[in-house]
């Protein structure tokens, strides 16, 4: 029995020992040794940091199957509070901090601390740049893992250089294909080449540089599906394409017969009126209100509607009850027209008040599960601006007598000069 233990303990530490070997422990001379063409996935932590913990076994997995698919991806983490050096030439500013260094080029991980989101973010990034599609097998198999995809068609151009300087700077968020003509299925009709394609919510779109502007701008705001189930990952990085985004707040499970509505309703109007708002608005809903809590800096009731402008931290909210899509679109139309005015922002004024809340919330949410910890949090800080206002107070005394010790001396002189004036007179 005592063998039996012994053996499973042996082969667990053993097992630990080689899932840990596939990631490398770096320091500050990392830089110096790497090779030029290495590829390198890095996670950099804090020993203290409570996801930087939740984050190892996952990131001792990526190591491990990266290696097992042999991937050219090399994982890596460094304490980014000894190794300052490495911390400071990866411009590390919290952690988990989860960056890829290729080809001396470095790009930001902001998605979700999942499994999956990070190894879809290292075949990405680490594979071509440009992946060509050599068959409609592969076109295929492309499209359907895939919700979103641009495609280049034709032969070298300025048109294509462009695409591939797009490619560089948006390859953390999305793939880019190339393909020739004869590749794409029948049905796709293109007006000229060369072109840029993307495919997504079943159908495809052609870039047009005179209706659509800068191609890179383009691609970026192209690069979600119309409408789509959204997370805050998602919903935060939404801020960078430039458009607002409407949301259907509904249950995060079970959900009732008016969410239901909310969300056939926001769907029907983003795919009947495509040609109105397609270039302003992003679709979707989104499961529980925290998120937009935060936003609104108060309770939202769900399920309801808002819409989101996340480069500046913005919303718009219903006027009236939304019913009908006559209603929804009644909502868009507001807000597009500015008859509905936009709320919250991230001026000065909102930003204090948002740490307020946040603040106000972190602290209740203690409260509610470790009372003492609560207490603690907000007795600590309370007794120490005492102690510091009360020495404060007691120099302030100090400085007054020794003011008053320092002037008391002088009323003698000035009466021994008057009576010498008073006797000269005489």
């Amino acid at each position: 029995m005592l063998d039996t233990r012994n053996r499973v303990r042996l082969s667990v530490l053993l097992c630990v020992s080689l899932v840990a070997a596939f990631v490398d422990e770096l320091d500050d001379s990392f830089m110096e040794t790497r090779g030029a063409d290495d590829i390198w996935l890095i996670k950099f932590y804090a020993p203290w940091c409570t996801f930087c913990k939740q984050l190892d076994p996952v990131w001792h997995q990526i190591g491990s199957e990266l290696k097992s698919l042999g991937s050219p991806v090399n994982v890596g983490k460094s304490d980014a509070t000894a190794n300052t050096g490495l911390a400071k030439e990866f411009k590390v500013r919290g952690y988990p901090s989860i960056l890829m260094l290729k080809k001396g080029v470095k790009y930001n991980y902001s998605g979700p601390r999942t499994k999956d989101g990070i190894m879809d973010f290292a075949h990405r990034v680490g594979g071509p740049l440009v992946r060509t599609l050599t068959s409609l097998q592969l076109f295929q198999h492309a499209m359907n893992s895939r919700d979103v995809m641009f495609v280049y068609v034709g032969a070298t151009s300025q048109l294509k250089g462009n695409y591939t300087s797009a490619a560089e700077q948006l390859i953390v968020h999305t793939y880019f294909f190339s393909a020739a003509r004869d590749i794409l299925p029948k049905a796709v009709s293109l007006p000229s080449l060369p072109a840029v394609v993307v495919f997504k919510d079943g159908t495809f779109f052609t870039y047009n540089e005179e209706h659509d502007g800068d191609l890179k701008s383009w691609i970026n705001r192209e690069r979600f599906p119309n409408y789509f189930k959204i997370d805050s990952y998602t919903l935060y990085a939404m801020g960078e394409s430039g458009k607002l985004v409407v949301l259907a707040l509904v249950e995060e499970r079970n959900l009732c017969e008016e969410s239901l509505r909310y969300k056939s309703l926001v769907e029907k109007v983003a795919a009947d009126h495509r040609e109105i708002y397609s270039r302003s608005f992003y679709f979707g809903f989104m499961e529980g209100g925290d998120y937009i809590s935060g936003l609104v800096m108060g309770e939202v009731i769900v399920p309801s509607f808002v819409v989101v402008n996340l480069s500046n931290d913005g919303y718009f909210l219903p006027t009236g009850a939304v019913e009908t899509e006559h209603h929804l679109m009644d909502f868009l139309n507001g807000v597009l027209d500015g008859s509905i005015q936009c709320q919250g922002g991230n001026g000065v004024v909102q930003r204090a008040r948002r740490f307020v809340y946040e603040t106000k919330v972190t602290l209740m949410s203690v409260f509610s599960q470790a009372p003492l910890l609560g207490c603690f949090l907000v007795g600590f800080p309370l007794a120490m601006a005492t102690v510091f206002c009360y020495l404060c107070r007691k120099a302030r005394s100090t400085i007054s007598d020794d003011d008053d010790d320092d002037v008391a001396p002088s009323a003698p002189p000035l009466q021994s000069y008057k009576k010498l004036t008073d006797k000269k007179s005489e």
